[in-house]
């Protein structure tokens, strides 16, 4: 598994000089085709965590993890926002369950004019959301209106949540926390037994006959169970 880092802002690749000289962590559509070209081919593991940034150096990135020959694998384990969010649609996903991802709609601050070019502006960025929402409506199955829906409201998911809408395949170590089922059936035979005598248990312990006048075969059987549960908890020596 080749592992590659989704972390920091996603900027251009013109801007890669600035964050390096400042020391900031930054994900750049470059480096990420760097080690796919690295990875020749062998499945890859993308582990994201970014508030996002560029949306065409996200879209990049995007197409070019669509494009892998290999096998993609996306771990949300922080934050997955904006243009990352769009990045970790690009393949078999899991979602730490202490993670987020956010979706919301294409912003601009580098526009100014008069009206004409704030309704062009409007129009620009009515087609940049659509854009960015194929990529959840690929993901998920969900609709275009269903989409645009959850990126106007700013929607921060949950990685249950965005399990349940499909744009994250499975919750990490979901499996792990699952209970020991046979611990827990031990501990239901264990409380069911505690109504029986201590003299019968001592019956049985000490391999005495016991009456059926006082305790049937059922009981009897609950009540070896319990003993064995108490020998491998060391409360009952040999």
């Amino acid at each position: 598994m080749y592992d590659i880092d989704i972390k920091g802002d996603i900027i251009s690749d013109d801007d890669q000089w600035i964050y390096d000289w400042i020391g900031w962590s930054y994900t750049s559509a470059k480096n990420v085709i760097n080690k796919l070209k690295e990875a020749n081919g062998q499945p890859v593991r993308l582990r994201v965590n970014s508030p996002g940034g560029n949306v065409f150096a996200a879209s990049e990135i995007y197409t070019e993890l669509r494009n892998y020959t290999g096998e993609v694998n996306i771990e949300i384990v922080g934050l997955a926002a904006s243009a990352a969010s769009v990045i970790s649609m690009a393949g078999n996903s899991k979602m730490s369950p202490t993670a987020q991802l956010m979706v919301h709609n294409v912003s601009t601050s580098r526009v100014e004019g008069d009206y004409r070019v704030m309704d062009h502006m409007s129009e620009v960025l009515r087609n940049a959301n659509e854009t960015i929402a194929n990529a959840y409506v690929a993901k998920s199955g969900m609709s275009m209106e269903q989409a645009l829906e959850l990126m106007d409201h700013e929607t921060w998911l949950n990685a249950q949540r965005a399990v349940e809408l499909g744009l994250v395949d499975e919750v990490m170590f979901e499996n792990n926390n699952k209970p020991n089922l046979t611990n827990f059936k031990n501990l239901q035979l264990y409380n069911s037994c505690t109504s029986i005598p201590q003299e019968l248990l001592d019956k049985i312990k000490e391999s005495q006959p016991i009456n059926k006048d006082e305790v049937d075969f059922f009981i009897k059987q609950k009540a070896q169970a319990q003993l064995n549960i108490l020998k491998l908890g060391g409360k009952i020596n040999e």
